[in-house]
């Protein structure tokens, strides 16, 4: 089993910033592939991004692209999320998975998720 604990979560302003943070406990080695979703009310759950942490580059879903950057801290153990430039429509409970298998094609561990609320 995996642990995902989710912090950094907030309220701001449409164009100002908030970083997530997501700290993996338990059977890390399943955590090939580790990223974030989103899911806003009355919505699906959204892909945001997610990278192969031991080969490859980030990916990101079309509506962050150039505004999220994903990011891991490997003496901390800890992958975030900054978001920049936030807009209302950004708002969400966002969810860190992880996988052994590509994201998000298959997520195998969720966070309990974090709310981000923007404000216009």
């Amino acid at each position: 089993q995996v642990q995902l604990e989710e912090s950094g979560g907030g309220l701001v302003q449409a164009g100002g910033s908030l970083r997530l943070s997501c700290a993996p406990s338990g059977r890390t080695f399943s955590t090939t592939y580790m990223g974030w979703f989103r899911q806003a009310p009355g919505k699906e759950r959204e892909f945001v991004a997610a990278r192969n942490w031991s080969a490859g580059s980030a990916y990101y879903g079309d509506s962050v692209k150039g505004r999220f950057t994903i990011s891991r801290d490997n003496a901390k153990n800890t992958m975030y999320l900054q978001m920049n430039d936030l807009e209302p429509e950004d708002t969400a409970v966002y969810y860190c998975a992880a996988s052994p298998r590509r994201l998000p094609d298959k997520v195998t561990y969720w966070g309990q998720g974090t709310q981000v609320t923007v404000s216009s």
